[in-house]
């Protein structure tokens, strides 16, 4: 919760989180509740991460595709499925998030930040 309110720059955020170990040699998973300013449809949210680099949309349940740790080992995407609409909320949206904490949360965020700064910088 203050990890990631200090991430975000924002100590007002409102997170509820609960932290679940499951035995995978790496990766983080979490479902996240994000609540908008106005409603924002599954299509629309589905085709949003689909357009911003560094995110991998794998969602159709029905054919039992969403990410898994076993499977988005080793990149630095962050995968986003399950999309759906948060049914206590119009304004909300739910979804599961899966990336490699290796290599996203340590190794490729901070090459990437360097690069943001070597392009802000000059």
């Amino acid at each position: 919760v203050y990890e990631t309110r200090k991430i975000l720059g924002d100590e007002s955020i409102q997170i509820c989180a609960t932290c679940i170990r499951i035995p995978v040699s790496n990766c983080h998973s979490e479902t996240i509740n994000v609540e908008t300013e106005r409603p924002v449809s599954v299509e629309e949210a589905r085709r949003l991460f689909a357009a911003t680099p560094g995110i991998t949309v794998i969602d159709d349940p029905a054919n039992s595709q969403y990410p898994m740790p076993s499977t988005c080992d080793g990149s630095d995407d962050v995968f986003i499925g399950r999309i759906r609409k948060d049914m206590s909320n119009p304004n909300a949206i739910t979804f599961w998030c899966v990336s490699d904490n290796l290599r996203k949360g340590a190794a490729t965020n901070a090459v990437q930040i360097a690069e943001l700064l070597a392009k802000n910088l000059k």
